[in-house]
């Protein structure tokens, strides 16, 4: 690794450190049963992921809303097909439990088998456009906006649900840290996957220079994704000029 790609990862796994911290502070009251903030329990193959696939300037980065329950909250990487992550990325490492654990959500980490589906797709997209691993991340990145997953039980509450006083401060800290990957990476792109990361890129990054779009999430309770996401997120892609 350069020296320059080096303090590139230095820089990202500091701003991650600072992000996770921040949150780490503040309270979700009901009916937020659990939150996991796999930045802590997971940081390990988080650690490993930005260094392996962070450390050089990017032409694209994805921006995600926030773990999914089979996904980057069981591996720390985001949209993280377990899968995916160990056999295509290579990445394999030790998972923690958090300290309030979700007994309708334990955290099994990599010996999960449950599929996160929108990783799966996301992935598998990449896999088929770019073959491996190496050669995708040479030019795209991938991120979540917020790192922390909530929890009514057993259901997945997305930060949207948040009320605005609970949201105000974590959002105040996920546009922070997305301020600072862009500074990081310096990509012409930012791309949310979602109508959700698209609006909160636009707020944190407006009067940067980088510009913006938006691909369809891949999630299953998304008819259009369902109808064949792959085929419309690269003409989406396309249509822009980044693919």
């Amino acid at each position: 690794m350069r020296e320059t790609d080096s303090a590139i990862a230095d820089a990202l796994v500091d701003a991650a450190r600072e992000l996770s911290a921040k949150v780490e502070r503040l309270d979700f009251a009901a009916p937020v049963s659990h939150r996991y903030n796999p930045l802590d329990y997971a940081w390990a193959p988080h650690e490993l992921y930005l260094r392996r696939y962070g450390a050089n300037r990017k032409k694209v980065v994805f921006i995600g809303m926030n773990p999914g329950p089979f996904g980057m909250v069981q591996c720390g990487v985001p949209f993280g097909e377990i899968a995916a992550v160990r056999d295509w990325m290579g990445i394999d490492a030790k998972v923690d439990r958090p300290a309030l654990e979700n007994p309708k959500r334990p955290i099994e980490g990599f010996a999960c088998t449950r599929s996160e589906v929108s990783g799966r797709r996301l992935w598998a997209l990449f896999q088929q456009r770019f073959g491996t691993a190496e050669a995708l991340f040479a030019e795209h990145f991938v991120a979540n906006y917020c790192p922390l997953a909530f929890f009514e039980h057993s259901r997945n509450l997305t930060p949207d649900k948040l009320p605005a006083d609970e949201a105000a401060p974590l959002y105040a800290a996920c546009d922070a840290h997305l301020r600072q990957l862009v500074a990081i990476l310096k990509p012409h792109w930012v791309i949310g996957i979602g109508g959700f990361a698209e609006a909160r890129a636009a707020l944190a990054l407006s009067g940067m220079n980088v510009s913006l779009g938006k691909v369809l999430h891949p999630s299953p309770a998304s008819p259009a994704a369902n109808r064949g996401w792959a085929e419309a997120a690269t003409r989406q892609l396309t249509a822009l000029g980044i693919w």
